[in-house]
Order: C-alpha cells, then structure tokens, then sequence
C-alpha cells in the first residue's frame, strides 16, 4: 500500500500449491483466520493437519477451536521455523512481487480487488517447475478422486 498496511491470510493446499480461501484485512485479528479457515472447509473438506506458524491470530482459542472441532490436527511452526510453512511464505513472495510491490495499491479495496484477482491467475494460469509445470488447478483437480460416467 502507499500509505498503511494491509494483511493477507490464505489456506493453502500443500500438495498442489492452490490458495483455498483467502482474505485481505487490515488487521490480525483471530475473527479473520477463523472465518478463511471455515470458508476452506466448507468448500473442500477437512484435511488431516492444519499447519500455521504462530501469530496470535492462529494461536486464539477463536481459530484454534474451529480446526480442532473440524477434527484435524494443528501443528504450528517454531519460532523463526519459515521452512515449516515454506509454501505459504513462497505464496507471499509471489504475491508481494509479482502483484503487490509493482501496484502499490492506493485503496484497501483496490488491495482486495488486485491481490484476490492476482489469487486466482496463480491459481489458474500460473505454472510451477515443482509441480511439474502444472499450474495449482490442474494440480489440485488431478488429484481428486474420479467419478464414474453416467452410461
């Protein structure tokens, strides 16, 4: 942003690198990462681990309750261990260089708008030497079990 800040938080699918849900706010407030996490949920099911590192907005009874109801287990990264949310950090980077530094947003809605229309290129159009030059989606999809054609 040109002046302030704006905070991204996303759930990411480690396997396939595709952001989930995502939410730009302009504070770190539990509420948030509670509200991305259910909206992941909701959409794609409940993973066995939920890894997040630990800001306090992960770490408030507000998130925590809602992964551990969900059934899954939570594992946080240690203090300064960024190799433990390695994806995560990497989606930030992208974000901040190829969206965020070359736009310096004037609006927290013109944030929301760039950043959540940058989301979903990389999730479509993006692709990635570790996935094998797939793009996330195609990933992601690839993986999900088959369905049986209609005769």
């Amino acid at each position: 942003m040109v002046r302030g800040f704006v905070y991204l938080t996303a759930v990411v699918d480690v396997a396939s690198r595709r952001v989930l849900a995502h939410r730009v706010t302009i504070t770190l407030e539990a509420i948030h990462a509670k509200e991305v996490i259910e909206q992941a949920l909701a959409r794609y099911g409940t993973p066995e681990i939920v890894n997040t590192d630990q800001g306090s907005q992960f770490t408030a009874e507000e998130f925590t309750s809602v992964v551990l109801a969900a059934g899954c287990k939570l594992s946080m990264d240690g203090r300064g261990a960024w190799r433990d949310n390695v994806f995560v950090e990497l989606l930030w980077r992208s974000v901040k260089y190829e969206r965020v530094y070359l736009k310096a947003y004037d609006t927290v809605s013109a944030a929301r708008a760039g950043i959540a229309d940058y989301l979903d290129w990389y999730n479509t159009h993006r692709s990635h030497s570790s996935l094998d030059g797939l793009t996330p989606d195609e990933k992601y999809f690839a993986g999900l079990p088959q369905m049986k054609l209609a005769a």
